[in-house]
């Protein structure tokens, strides 16, 4: 069998096609690659061997039936996929992370997890969450922590940790992410894939994110694969009343105007980092750089967040994680007026940004200043409880904003570890951000250095 472990949704496809290889020989080689994997990266808590199997079955039947119609309507087409265990999987266990929802099993499907099988996907399983996806390294109680397949005494970040872990080994061709404060794009970054956070309301976010901060998107190894995705799951639905039609492709200019955002206080940072992602987005012509035109939102996330895991009920607080708990203690002793103002700076915040978009039409940063920090941390630091986000600045103003943001491989650092460039756009413009992220793949295809065949 060709080895096909890191192929896009494209060459999958034109191997299936071709009849060099089977969708059910495809998947079970994978299945076989996540459990040998597994022991070491925590990337799964929840395998559906059986289900992908059978999947990947009636993907076979379909192809060898009717050729090149199979694919009519179903575009993922015996596609290894796995979803992060914060959606709901009809009859598949989904734990949130949490010991509050360790033996949930949902009757009834996110609709992006529908609109995937729908497309033929093939479910491998559940990938491994920090609790509700409250922090950007991917520590719970339930499964162990999520390892960096490039420094296995590395975190791969979060909360999407899993998925960023699974994609960068290998184990599947793509995966379904969420991000609130930058959950897809910061493990992007540190495993080496593309992480991309559609503008809100493209893709129906159930169960619903009231506080209007939280995105579903795909994690895969090449820009390519994550469009297809991502096109398969947009567009409204009932159950999501903020989910809204995306607007039809348009290409991207031929020139584009490029700010190269400089934040303050990242002294803390590593100028390799920076100088590999800075190199990265030079690739996209001439690249002017901007003093960030707003201060840090940081403080008004923190309060919307809180805010609303307020709600947790207090009998359930006992089996929480108990740093995510600081965080819901803090939110019961905030007031109407302090949620009241935080959500008056983030109308403000969306003011600055817009301001900025009129003069360019992508805004580049690294996705993070740092390499991945140790494996077994929920945050880099050891700084103030209500500072476990601080470090991810690139990624949530844009949550908080609701643009479009890419994080796409940039390079490796002198230590191997991977280092993403970010790209954040004007709303709906979409297409334009994964665009400008294709020619960076194109430019520099660090995105083809791959983990070596023998890791497991």
């Amino acid at each position: 069998m060709a080895d096909l472990r890191y192929a896009g949704a494209a060459q999958l496809r034109a191997h299936y096609s071709n009849r060099e290889v089977s969708p059910t020989e495809h998947v079970r080689s994978t299945l076989d690659l996540l459990e040998r994997a597994q022991s070491e990266l925590h990337a799964f808590t929840t395998v559906t061997a059986d289900l992908a199997l059978a999947q990947a079955a009636e993907a076979e039947r379909l192809i060898l039936a009717h050729g090149q119609e199979a694919w009519h309507g179903r575009p993922l087409l015996g596609v290894p996929v796995s979803v992060k265990d914060l959606t709901p999987t009809a009859g598949v266990r989904t734990t949130r992370g949490s010991l509050l929802c360790a033996d949930w099993v949902p009757d009834r499907d996110a609709p992006a997890v529908a609109r995937l099988r729908a497309a033929g996907a093939a479910l491998l399983g559940k990938t491994t969450t920090s609790e509700f996806g409250w922090s950007a390294g991917t520590v719970n109680r339930v499964t162990g922590s999520v390892a960096n397949p490039w420094d296995r005494t590395r975190s791969a970040g979060g909360s999407s940790g899993g998925a960023a872990a699974a994609t960068a080994a290998g184990i599947g061709v793509a995966a379904l992410g969420t991000d609130g404060a930058g959950s897809i794009r910061i493990p992007a970054a540190f495993c080496g894939v593309v992480g991309y956070k559609p503008t809100f309301g493209h893709v129906p976010y159930v169960p619903l994110s009231p506080e209007g901060l939280s995105h579903l998107g795909p994690l895969a190894r090449d820009v390519a694969t994550a469009r297809l995705v991502a096109e398969v799951i947009a567009g409204p639905h009932p159950d999501d009343p903020l989910s809204v039609v995306r607007p039809p492709r348009r290409p991207a200019p031929d020139r584009v105007r490029v700010a190269w955002l400089r934040w303050p206080g990242e002294t803390g940072g590593s100028a390799e980092v920076e100088s590999i992602a800075r190199d990265a987005a030079a690739e996209l012509g001439d690249v002017v750089e901007v003093d960030l035109p707003f201060t840090d939102p940081y403080p008004h996330l923190v309060t919307i967040l809180a805010a609303f895991d307020a709600g947790q009920r207090p009998e359930d607080d006992a089996l929480s994680d108990p740093f995510r708990l600081r965080v819901v203690e803090h939110g019961r002793r905030l007031g109407a007026a302090d949620l009241a103002h935080a959500l008056t700076e983030r109308q403000r915040l969306v003011q600055h940004v817009d301001a900025l978009m009129e003069r360019f039409d992508v805004l580049a940063s690294p996705t993070a200043w740092i390499e991945p920090f140790a494996v077994d941390r929920w945050r880099p630091d050891t700084g103030a409880d209500l500072d476990w986000l601080a470090w991810c600045r690139a990624a949530y103003p844009f949550n908080l904003t609701g643009q479009p943001a890419v994080s796409v491989p940039a390079g490796f650092t002198a230590a191997g570890l991977p280092v993403g460039l970010h790209l954040a756009g004007r709303r709906h413009e979409d297409d334009l951000v994964l665009d400008l992220a294709e020619r960076i793949e194109n430019a520099r295809p660090w995105h083809q250095q791959y983990l070596g065949e023998d890791q497991w």
